[in-house]
């Protein structure tokens, strides 16, 4: 089942998805991350993709899968409302620092996602309404 706001355009190759987790809960292995506390809100995860983005974003959105990104281990727990792409021109990294500086996120799991860089994550969760722009 596609978010209520999916918005993929094929040229683009940066990705944020947006969802909401009803309910605490105290303990989700996150790979080989570990294992921790999510907190009843809205999550935002930026992600890349060079090549087939939609097919890429489409796996995310899966709860049933073989688990070999981070999100796959938190997405069993999610309601996904939204799916926005976006240029590369601002990178990854700059995307996701953009998103959770306007959305005045914090980062609940060092790590998650951002094992290619050196970004201290690229999921960020608020209490509040989240906007993807």
């Amino acid at each position: 089942m596609k978010p209520i706001n999916y918005s993929v355009q094929e040229s683009d190759t940066l990705y944020a998805i947006k969802a909401w987790l009803p309910e605490n809960v105290d303990a989700i292995t996150i790979g080989k991350l570990g294992e921790f506390q999510f907190l009843k809100g809205y999550y935002i995860y930026v992600g890349s993709a060079k090549r087939s983005i939609r097919a890429r974003v489409d796996r995310h959105l899966q709860v049933d899968k073989k688990k070999r990104w981070h999100i796959d281990y938190l997405r069993p727990y999610l309601q996904t409302q939204a799916v926005q792409t976006y240029p590369g021109t601002e990178g990854e990294c700059g995307l996701f620092q953009r998103l959770m500086r306007e959305n005045k996120g914090t980062m609940p799991v060092k790590g998650f996602g951002s094992s290619d860089c050196r970004c201290f994550s690229h999921l960020f969760y608020s209490s509040e309404e989240i906007l993807l722009k």
